[in-house]
């Protein structure tokens, strides 16, 4: 039947919306009608192509009709066509537009839920777009005041700059989500971003930024007295004295256990480096020089 075909049903659509000499308003109303018809055969059929077009068209016809929400309903759904596609611009392009109109319906977690959607579904294929999309996802959330619900963004973050081998952009992320946990007093997810933040200055060896966060981080009194700051210090010490045995030791504790499996991953691979040169260090700043001048 010619109705049931998607490809009258979209050219019947475009009429619709089309103005000529004979039609001088658009009737989007109908018009919407048709091309979601059209998307879901198109869909039904894998014609994905087609099926992205005529959701983008829809999700038009619905802002013309002052319907964001379900404008952007269609928009998420565009961008799952364009994954289908590994089209990885339009995908970020689509749900960043999908995230906009729920942002004009005032609803912070739908927009920032439609940015996560394409970051996982970039991850793989264009990791720093994710990125991107990750961030701006937390920013959503974090301006409305609802950090909370941005965890699982700040963990997922996290975990894609570690896969990229971005150390310290991770580090500063966990350090974020510490602030975000203080926020909404969310004292052991904070204390564990802290802990996991020092981990991750370790495994890069850089034992003098982990132990400025240590200690930036327990200028916080929550974080000073939690099992999560003993752990750290217990690591910092050995790291001092030079006791490869003891690092293990203590990366095998339940503490580190508790921690995301990317974090539990780079502790159990600790010390990376050589830790007696740390030793000397802290044995030559024991050693006080004598001063001569000095007659107390």
């Amino acid at each position: 039947m010619s109705t049931s075909d998607p490809n009258k049903l979209m050219a019947k659509a475009d009429k619709l919306t089309t103005l000529s000499l004979t039609r001088w308003s658009a009737d989007w109303k109908s018009a919407v009608l048709l091309y979601e018809q059209a998307a879901n055969a198109f869909r039904v059929a894998r014609n994905y192509e087609k099926a992205k077009l005529a959701f983008e068209k829809a999700s038009k016809g619905q802002e013309m009709l002052s319907s964001p929400w379900d404008a952007a309903k269609h928009m998420e759904t565009a961008a799952s066509q364009a994954k289908e596609m590994r089209s990885w611009s339009e995908v970020a392009d689509f749900y960043r537009r999908a995230s906009e109109l729920y942002m004009q319906c005032g609803r912070s977690q739908p927009a920032s839920d439609a940015l996560a959607k394409g970051a996982r579904a970039l991850e793989d294929a264009v990791p720093d777009d994710a990125i991107q999309l990750y961030t701006d996802a937390c920013d959503i959330l974090e301006e409305d005041g609802k950090e909370q619900m941005a965890f699982d963004l700040y963990r997922a973050v996290t975990s894609v700059y570690i896969k990229l081998e971005k150390y310290t952009d991770a580090a500063t992320f966990l350090l974020r989500w510490g602030l975000a946990a203080d926020k909404c007093n969310a004292t052991n997810s904070q204390c564990k971003a802290y802990l996991s933040a020092i981990i991750v200055y370790l495994y890069t060896h850089d034992f003098k930024q982990a132990e400025k966060c240590y200690n930036d981080c327990c200028q916080i009194d929550a974080f000073l007295r939690s099992d999560q700051s003993r752990c750290a210090s217990k690591l910092l010490s050995a790291y001092g004295e030079g006791d490869v045995e003891e690092i293990k030791r203590v990366a095998q504790s339940s503490t580190i256990s508790n921690l995301d499996h990317v974090i539990i991953r780079l502790a159990r691979k600790l010390p990376t480096g050589d830790v007696s040169s740390l030793k000397s260090d802290a044995s030559k700043g024991e050693e006080e020089p004598l001063d001569e001048n000095d007659l107390t």
